[in-house]
């Protein structure tokens, strides 16, 4: 097994890079870092293109059958790889693939409408994946989903939902042509409570922007438009913690 003990090893260099949208794009691959999150993709199927590993993960069981693509690394060199304060020493480079829509839109789906706050975005993918949602739509000015600090708030659940990247108009017109009813998350004078609509196996449910909510647009274009009543003095939600509440509730 190959041995790399500086950061300015030449494969180094190039895995640092794949932290980054362009160099990601361009090589098609993105880093992911930390044991469950590798663990996770492991579990899932999904084979890496290289594996970077301190000597305290070379006996995992999980990363034996991949002992041909894993390259022994120094705790200097993870240190340099790292996106996060304590590294835990080991990394993967993945395939970066896009997800799709099928030809048939049917099933349960999360929008995501400009939530630019990574954490938020990760929150929310992983909050779906605890729903059961099958797939969730990264719309326009929403944080890329190979983002590292994407990565590390999804918690491995992107590897248990599809992740795709469309234009939210379009695919809301494409989902209600499909009979998949569409709702919004806006308090407005035709807006219900969440709980007035039924739990359904069919929907697609739109969050919006941390600051301004949802696209003017998008709202006019949903069929129903729920909120949370707020019962205390709060004056309102994190958007990953009302997703959670209102998608549970759908998909009951």
């Amino acid at each position: 097994m190959e041995y790399i003990a500086s950061p300015k090893n030449e494969h180094i260099k190039a895995a640092k890079k794949l932290t980054n949208k362009k160099y990601q794009k361009q090589g098609q691959a993105y880093l992911l870092e930390g044991w469950h999150l590798v663990e996770e993709a492991l579990k899932a199927g999904v084979t890496p293109k290289r594996l970077y590993a301190t000597d305290k993960y070379l006996n995992e069981r999980l990363l034996k059958p991949f002992y041909d693509i894993t390259t022994e690394i120094s705790p200097e060199v993870a240190n340099h790889l790292a996106e996060t304060p304590t590294p835990q020493g080991i990394f993967a480079v993945m395939p970066r693939v896009p997800g799709a829509l099928s030809k048939t839109l049917s099933g349960q789906f999360l929008l995501l409408d400009g939530i630019q706050d990574p954490g938020n975005v990760g929150t929310l993918v992983r909050t779906a994946d605890a729903a059961g949602i099958g797939t969730v739509v990264f719309g326009n000015g929403t944080a890329d989903a190979f983002n590292p600090k994407v990565l590390r708030a999804m918690q491995g659940s992107q590897f248990h939902v599809n992740l795709v990247t469309a234009p939210l108009p379009a695919l809301v017109d494409q989902l209600k042509a499909a009979g998949v009813p569409v709702y919004g998350t806006e308090l407005n004078v035709n807006a219900l409570p969440y709980t007035e609509v039924a739990p359904s196996a069919q929907f697609g449910l739109i969050v919006g922007n941390e600051g301004n909510g949802m696209d003017a647009g998008l709202l006019r274009q949903t069929d129903t438009n729920l909120y949370i009543p707020i019962k205390g003095r709060a004056e309102s939600l994190n958007v990953a913690i009302a997703a959670a509440v209102v998608l549970f509730h759908l998909t009951a």
